[in-house]
């Protein structure tokens, strides 16, 4: 188990068929969840109205989450909820420490809205699939779901695409390989910090083109960079994963 470790942060639907991946022959509506975590710290109603509209346009039942409801429980039944996109606008950080037994941990860790209690999940905190983060240095002590929890969970990911709104969602590819390897078709995030305002505006043309224009990941990403560039204060830029898609 890592101690008391600390997080800081900084077309339609035609060819959306096309893209759900694995070959699903599923007649049902597309779904996509926006999981906003954020909510609960920088509340931004007009881009969830955006990306809802965005996502409905493009042929999708959308499903919200509030920050309130995104704790370790609803990480652990969203596979089973069979989503083709999820859009995390969570706070994420990147975690990089050696835990008691000297095992090395480099991961990218998503926030949870759940307080930290040394008595419950005993056996995910011993294996490191949930630690301990914190809004800022000193605050109060949340669990943070880590790549172990994601590649542990009961169900698959399959076919979705994977929108990461947070800060260094792709500064290491450990978690998104995570999604990956549990079915997920991609996953989109930033390579270092970001403010809320930039990947709220990004985001917001991403949707744009991966889903209303059905560009494939990596181009969608490219054309959004394109259009706005890099974070005006920390310079991340978003990052498709696997590279190819």
């Amino acid at each position: 188990m890592i101690g008391a470790l600390v997080l800081t942060l900084p077309v339609v639907a035609l060819l959306l068929m096309l893209f759900r991946g694995n070959g699903d022959e599923d007649e049902g509506p597309l779904k996509a969840a926006i999981v906003d975590q954020l909510s609960i710290t920088v509340p931004n109603p007009e881009f969830i109205l955006d990306a809802t509209s965005k996502l409905e346009q493009a042929g999708y039942v959308v499903d919200y989450y509030p920050g309130e409801e995104v704790t370790v429980s609803f990480y652990r039944q969203l596979p089973f909820f069979n989503y083709d996109v999820i859009v995390f606008r969570s706070h994420a950080d990147r975690l990089q420490t050696v835990d008691d037994q000297g095992n090395a941990f480099d991961e990218v860790v998503l926030f949870t809205s759940e307080p930290y209690s040394e008595e419950r999940y005993q056996s995910e905190q011993n294996d490191n699939d949930l630690v301990i983060v914190r809004y800022s240095e000193g605050g109060d002590p949340f669990f943070g779901v880590a790549a172990g929890f994601i590649s542990n969970v009961g169900n698959g990911f399959d076919g979705a695409q994977i929108i990461m709104m947070g800060c260094e969602g792709l500064l290491t590819d450990t978690t998104a390989k995570a999604f990956i390897d549990r079915g997920a078709k991609s996953y989109i995030s930033w390579n270092e910090t970001v403010t809320a305002s930039h990947t709220d505006a990004a985001t917001s043309v991403l949707l744009g083109h991966l889903l209303l224009e059905g560009l494939p990941p990596s181009v969608a990403v490219a054309e959004t960079m394109a259009e706005l560039g890099p974070d005006p204060l920390f310079g991340s830029e978003l990052v498709a994963y696997p590279p190819e898609t």
